[in-house]
């Protein structure tokens, strides 16, 4: 299994200088492989204030978009898509994601809703791990009886220092040796950019000074119908993977891969969602219906899902250079977060699609079938996931 930990490669990547025909540039490229193009020059960021922590801190929103209808927006706090903004078929423009309309509600988003979380997005069994022969056992346990997504205070519910770059926005972010139980200070970098093929790219990097295992995932909900109240179990999946991950009653994965083959898991030629959501399987029931990693063909940056909705023709090609994706159907949403608009966001009324290295890895370090997540001195992680749409 490729690991997750490597050296950073510089690359630069122009932007092409002609556009796609007349029938791309008003519905959007049909092809799921991504463009050499990085940014969208001929837009600016803007940067606006979006309110105050509670000691006073601002903080700042970022938004910026492209020739073809499509809105993006990131704010400091938590390094959050706080929404993105797609036309359908018939160029009808909506907001595909869940969240809050304002910064006081992102302050209460305990279902991390658009955010980057981290320093190891996924649970950690027991809240602790080993490295080297030492043991660390002081992360928070936030889903009983494991450690979730970073902790109490993770990477989503901290200020970064946003920039406005080409295209899009640059985040920083350092987390202390010590913070949340885990070793070594991270410094992280985070960039949001939106090109004219319809690209929304997020890209992470990070370095330590002392080794600390790594997975930092961005968790955005979708519903490309842009109507938040519908369920997602009408979209069509599909995701390559021969294999995917079981796990015990409390989402830790058992530490075998297993084939997904004539099984619920087989999303490889595109399936509905809810087609087979209540059949009598073991690993969906564990879950509460889909919330498991599956094992993504291949390596580098590939096709790792594509998301559709049938009825607007909204279409999400995602590709990323990360082991496994992980497919959360919103099992948990259960009306009790009130989002953007006043909609209390009901049972599976959005999904995510998380790229990432495999659940509970710090502890299955000696897995030859888990991928390396220990990052050390010297390396430098490196995580980019790329949506791209189509309607």
């Amino acid at each position: 299994m490729k690991h997750t930990i490597s050296s950073l490669a510089l690359v630069t990547l122009l932007l092409s200088a002609c556009g796609g025909s007349k029938e791309e540039d008003s519905k959007g490229s049909k092809d799921e492989g991504t463009s050499n193009d990085t940014s969208n020059p001929s837009q600016t960021t803007n940067v606006e204030p979006y309110g105050k922590l509670e000691d006073g801190t601002e903080v700042k929103i970022f938004t910026f978009s492209n020739k073809n209808g499509m809105i993006a927006k990131v704010t400091e706090y938590g390094a959050i898509l706080t929404s993105l903004e797609v036309p359908d078929k018939d160029g009808n423009v909506k907001d595909v994601t869940h969240g809050y309309d304002d910064l006081a509600g992102w302050l209460t988003n305990t279902s991390y809703f658009g955010a980057t979380v981290g320093r190891y997005g996924n649970r950690i069994a027991g809240g602790k791990f080993e490295i080297d022969g030492e043991v660390y056992d002081q992360l928070a346990i936030n889903n009983e009886p494991n450690h979730l997504h970073g902790g109490e205070k993770g990477f989503d519910k901290v200020l970064w220092k946003g920039e406005a770059v080409e295209g899009g926005v640059r985040l920083t972010y350092t987390s202390k040796d010590g913070e949340e139980g885990y070793p070594g200070n991270l410094q992280v970098t985070v960039t949001y950019t939106l090109n004219d093929n319809n690209e929304l790219k997020w890209v992470c990097t990070a370095t330590t000074d002392k080794a600390t295992p790594v997975n930092i995932v961005q968790h955005a909900y979708w519903n490309l119908s842009g109507d938040p109240t519908t369920s997602i179990n009408d979209h069509i999946l599909t995701i390559p993977a021969k294999y995917f991950l079981p796990t015990d009653k409390t989402l830790i994965p058992d530490g075998t891969l297993a084939e997904v083959a004539n099984t619920p898991f087989d999303f490889n030629a595109g399936s509905v969602i809810g087609e087979r959501i209540e059949e009598p399987s073991i690993p969906l029931q564990l879950g509460k219906g889909y919330d498991h990693c599956w094992v993504v063909d291949g390596e580098g940056l590939r096709h790792a899902a594509t998301l559709k909705d049938p009825k607007t023709g909204r279409a999400m090609h995602l590709q990323s250079d990360q082991p496994g994706v992980q497919f959360y159907g919103g099992n948990f949403l259960d009306g009790t977060a009130t989002g953007k608009g006043g909609v209390k966001y009901a049972h599976r009324t959005a999904c995510c699609l998380e790229t990432q290295s495999f659940p509970d890895s710090p502890n299955k370090q000696d897995n030859p079938a888990f991928p390396n997540c220990i990052l050390k001195p010297g390396e430098t992680y490196s995580h980019t996931m790329v949506s791209k749409f189509s309607w």
